[in-house]
Order: structure tokens, then sequence, then C-alpha cells
């Protein structure tokens, strides 16, 4: 079990709820699987949606570039001056935020 938890599995009040349906084979697999680990079958959905949750969260806050991608990417922090768009869209920004 230790190898299984983490710092979901940490003690701390656990005052949510959360319920969902599923299939009998699903259900069977998940207690299986839990059972296998020396868990019940709410700390294994716990632990198992908590994990996929930050591997998903993870997924869509990383940018990678490849190695052209990042040399251009980083170039543009060298360049000093900054282009005609890119007065414009700065421009946009300002009317956009005093008008909020």
């Amino acid at each position: 079990m230790l190898a299984f938890c983490d710092d979901v599995c940490a003690p701390a009040p656990r005052s949510e709820r959360m319920e969902q349906r599923t299939t009998i084979e699903a259900k069977t697999l998940i207690e299986r699987a839990a059972r296998a680990l020396g868990v019940n079958a709410s700390e294994f959905i716990t632990v198992s949606a908590t994990r996929a949750a930050r591997d998903t969260l993870q997924s869509y806050e990383r940018t990678a570039l490849q190695p052209e991608a990042h040399k251009a990417f980083m170039a543009a922090f060298d360049a000093t001056e900054p282009t005609p768009a890119l007065l414009d869209l700065m421009s946009l920004h300002v009317e956009v935020t005093q008008a909020a």
C-alpha cells in the first residue's frame, strides 16, 4: 500500500463526497485492484483519479518546444526594439484593460 499512496493518502479531514455510476465490470475491476494493493475501493479511486487529474493538468500547462523553435523563442527575448505589430498589440491591450 505504501508504494500506492502519496500525498493524497496523507491524514487530513475528508469532508467532500463524490459519487459516480459505473458498470459492474468496472466496479469489479476497481475492487480487485484495490484489494491487490491493500486499500479500499474509495481510496483506490481517489488516489488514481487525483494522479490522473495532475497528469492531465500538467500536460495542458506545459509547453514543449523543438530545438529550432526554442532557439527562435529565446531570440525573441533578445530583440530590443518592439515591432509595429507588437506596438499595436500593446495598444490594444491598454484599450481593452482600461475599458473593463
